[in-house]
């Protein structure tokens, strides 16, 4: 007998634990074969990686939907961004086995999880859940729609192939670029990193503790491929570059507000292209969401990128309040 019934018959909905690693990753990247975008993919080791995050509970936070022969087909996670009150849901569906309560009954299990995180939340707190998914499952956006979400914003994965080097760009006057050294340069650049990102959307203040184990920790991380600029001994901007998933990634380029709208942002980003030219990755790409107000859609443009996937953000509130930007909250 089917223990639940949104689900077809023949599968069963359990808590994730370790041994599903390899098979998860799997999933993930069938889905995104099928959607078009196997970059977006995970490994098993990026995967492994977020799961070991400090708060985030494997049995209690991630589940599985099983075969009657014990072949994952789905999996859903949650995430506390922050304060108990930004939630952030990632989940996938096998795209043979659609159409049979997966999703639907993946999304209500963890909206349980998700009620209970919230109660510690602090009490005045807005507490809301985001999911985010490709612009062209159109399944997900109807189960979401069913669901209560609604579409909050659009995000794009942009990329090059380069055919031939990118163009020489000069750093602006002052600004010189320098050798990453993390013992050094850890903190001031961490620093950097949340004033940055201050005013973006859905972004939140890290402690030092947090931006090191999603920077330094993270099994492709690569110190040589950092970017840092420098004025004398401020920061002024910086590209967090890395490799994966066959492609060149420029994880996160910043550049703080004394010094934008002066050319630092394409020379750091065609620094980049140049640097993984040469090191044979032809193809590079990124994350941006598609309103960023700094310009960055515009800036990737002129340097030659072109939007590669769309992807669409849903959010459901859970608990109406004061919003998280403006209660300071820290962990």
């Amino acid at each position: 007998m089917n223990e639940n019934p949104l689900l077809a018959s023949g599968l069963k909905l359990r808590a994730a634990s370790r041994s599903d690693l390899h098979a998860v990753a799997d999933l993930i990247y069938a889905v995104s074969e099928a959607d078009g975008d196997v970059t977006v993919a995970t490994t098993p080791e990026e995967l492994e990686h977020a799961w070991n995050e400090e708060g985030f509970m494997l049995e209690t936070d991630a589940f599985v939907v099983e075969t009657s022969d014990g072949r994952i087909v789905g999996y859903e996670e949650l995430f506390n961004e922050k304060g108990y009150a930004d939630l952030n849901v990632d989940g996938y569906v096998h795209p043979d086995f659609e159409g049979q309560g997966i999703g639907t009954a993946l999304l209500k299990r963890i909206e349980e999880r998700a009620t209970e995180l919230m109660k510690f939340a602090d009490p005045d707190l807005r507490v809301f859940m985001r999911v985010t998914t490709d612009s062209r499952n159109k399944a997900g956006h109807i189960l979401f729609t069913e669901l209560g979400y609604h579409l909050v914003r659009y995000h794009w994965r942009m990329e090059i192939k380069l055919d031939t080097p990118p163009p020489a760009f000069s750093l602006p006057k002052g600004i010189e670029l320098r050798p990453f050294d993390m013992e050094a340069h850890a903190r001031l650049l961490w620093q950097a990193d949340n004033e940055a990102f201050g005013e973006h959307w859905g972004s939140h203040e890290t402690t030092f503790e947090e931006w090191t184990f999603r920077k330094f920790d993270r099994p492709d991380f690569d110190p040589t491929l950092w970017l840092v600029a420098w004025e004398g001994d401020q920061i002024a901007g910086y590209s967090q570059n890395r490799f994966r998933m066959g492609i060149g990634w420029v994880g996160t380029l910043g550049v703080l507000k004394p010094w934008r709208k002066k050319g630092l942002g394409l020379a750091l980003l065609l620094t980049s292209f140049a640097d993984f030219y040469q090191r044979g990755m032809p193809t590079i790409g990124l994350g941006v969401d598609a309103s960023n107000k700094t310009g960055a859609t515009r800036l990737y443009q002129r340097a030659g990128m072109s939007i590669a996937t769309e992807f669409t953000t849903f959010e459901k509130e859970l608990r109406p309040g004061r919003a998280l930007e403006d209660a300071g909250v820290r962990e």
